[in-house]
């Protein structure tokens, strides 16, 4: 691991983060939850907000998948997506809901704005709460050229979370 360059725990708390909160709108799996902390750790998100019955760290099958990124990622949880998404906005955040809708914007033309934003990612069968999508700057979608039309939660994290530290994108 030394030949990694990995940080200790306590660097990584210090590190300078990407200014994106990940936003876990009703997710059902505890190895999702567990992928999503172990991405954000990868990618220097600031946050995860954990909304509804997304399961909560501790759990043995969060840690898992989360292989000790419980420890390193700040978490909140709200009891709804709607609080979350008010309580982000009040504090200056754009909000971005990763979500196949009328309107979205194709993640590879997707500019990223100035100063801090969430993503929300939604319930692995009915996506981004409806009730949720008004309060929203706008929609993400992940470009899909197959026959199916949906990626599980753990990899449509990553797969924004890279594009939104991408150097050059992000200037981390």
């Amino acid at each position: 691991m030394d030949e990694l360059g990995r940080m200790s725990v306590d660097e990584f708390k210090q590190a300078r983060k990407n200014p994106v909160m990940v936003v876990m709108d009703n997710i059902r799996s505890m190895h999702n939850t567990g992928s999503v902390f172990r991405t954000a750790d990868a990618f220097l998100a600031e946050g995860i907000c954990l909304c509804g019955y997304t399961p909560q760290p501790p759990h043995r099958d969060i840690h898992k998948t989360a292989l000790g990124a419980t420890e390193t990622v700040d978490w909140l949880y709200f009891p709804t997506t709607l609080e979350a998404v008010l309580a982000l906005k009040e504090r200056g955040y754009k909000i971005y809901a990763v979500e196949q809708a009328e309107g979205s914007i194709s993640l590879e033309k997707f500019e990223q704005p100035e100063g801090k934003m969430a993503v929300i990612f939604g319930n692995e069968v009915e996506g981004v709460d409806a009730d949720v999508l008004p309060f929203c700057d706008g929609c993400i979608e992940i470009p899909q050229l197959g026959m199916k039309h949906s990626l599980n939660i753990s990899v449509a994290a990553g797969i924004v979370l890279w594009k939104l530290s991408e150097p050059g994108f992000r200037g981390i």
